[in-house]
């Protein structure tokens, strides 16, 4: 079959995995790689299936010398023709990210890695090919293990707690980035974390290696610990290596859940996500500049308030979230999150955003 996406023109058959649904997310990752600017970089593209994301990478997001790799010997073959097909000069290799880093010499300005499942295996490896500057972009699509729904695998892979409610999906996007930043500091590299998101059945992390070992401790103070409480919905966060918080809630007394270590710090470059919303084509799909519209507002504040989980806990109706967020805006930061449509974040606490829940139910 023939698939025609961006510029690139693929084809695609039993033997290869094409995933239509995540084109948009495709396009969010040439949008990013436009916004910074850079110019015939090389590209390691580690799992490339069918090669259409490194196609298009080199078609409309300036990458330079290639390399794709596809551990499949068929997938390989179909990734080979297709990059024949677009007029690419890139090399194909059928071999696996482990064998490839460790027997290759060169490093990458970029490396995309979009494995099937957890994409803890093969960090490390990665590491091994890439140096000072070098974006990383990372696709995770075992959301059900980040999200808690299988604790002991999350425990095994990322050696977090993980977080089991509406916090998930943004508990995450930072269980991901805290072991990237666990492992890169052991290459003496830190991170900037560019963007992040949470959405369908991926979290994806967009980052800038720094190499240095000043850089890399600090990036590893940036990951911590938080307490959730699912009697009253508060949580409490504490960076540093050792968890400093109270099992008992600071607002209700109820036990607190511990969940953690996660990355703390920020998820998003705001000056990257404006340069991604002014440059995206009105052609684009909705979905996407919606997302792409809720990532440029959100706040940099960790974790939200589920206006939904408050209604049910105090007995009452549902309320506009706009209403909430008006009358909060008085005294405090807040916006949406793309982490949950029902969801706001602000830098007020439980009780301040409760009592705006019941004002807005009052007006």
């Amino acid at each position: 079959m023939l698939v025609l996406e961006g510029k690139a023109k693929i084809k695609t058959d039993e033997s290869t995995f094409y995933n239509p649904k995540m084109r948009g997310l495709r396009d969010l990752s040439i949008l990013f790689l436009n916004a910074m600017d850079m110019k015939k970089y090389s590209l390691l593209d580690a799992t490339s299936a069918t090669g259409v994301r490194g196609i298009r990478y080199v078609l409309e997001a300036g990458a330079g010398e290639t390399t794709f790799l596809e551990i499949n010997r068929k997938a390989y073959l179909n990734a080979k023709k297709n990059v024949s097909q677009n007029s690419i000069s890139a090399s194909v290799l059928n071999e696996s990210i482990q064998q490839f880093c460790n027997t290759n010499d060169e490093s990458f300005d970029a490396i995309d890695l979009d494995p099937f499942g957890s994409a803890a295996p093969y960090i490390y490896d990665i590491m091994k090919v890439a140096r000072d500057g070098t974006l990383l972009m990372v696709t995770a699509t075992d959301t059900a293990v980040l999200c808690g729904a299988d604790f002991n695998a999350c425990v095994k892979n990322y050696a977090s707690l993980p977080l089991h409610n509406e916090l998930c999906h943004e508990a995450a996007v930072r269980i991901l980035v805290n072991y990237i930043a666990k492992v890169a500091s052991q290459f003496n590299f830190g991170l900037e974390v560019k963007l992040s998101i949470a959405n369908l059945h991926y979290v994806r992390i967009f980052l800038t290696l720094r190499h240095g070992a000043k850089g890399a401790v600090e990036s590893v103070k940036e990951t911590g610990f938080g307490t959730f409480c699912s009697k009253c919905r508060s949580f409490e966060l504490s960076k540093g290596i050792v968890p400093r918080l109270e099992r008992s809630c600071k607002n209700c007394g109820s036990e607190a859940y511990l969940f953690g270590p996660l990355w703390l710090g920020k998820l998003s470059d705001a000056k990257v996500v404006d340069k991604m919303r002014a440059s995206a084509p009105k052609q684009l799909e909705k979905g996407t500049l919606e997302l792409l519209q809720r990532l440029d507002e959100e706040l940099e504040t960790p974790f939200f308030y589920s206006i939904p989980k408050i209604t049910r806990l105090l007995g009452i109706g549902a309320v506009s979230r706009e209403k909430v967020m008006q009358i909060l805006k008085k005294k405090h930061r807040v916006s949406r999150t793309h982490f949950d449509l029902d969801g706001i974040k602000s830098d007020a606490n439980i009780r301040e955003v409760t009592r705006a829940v019941k004002l807005a139910a009052k007006a």
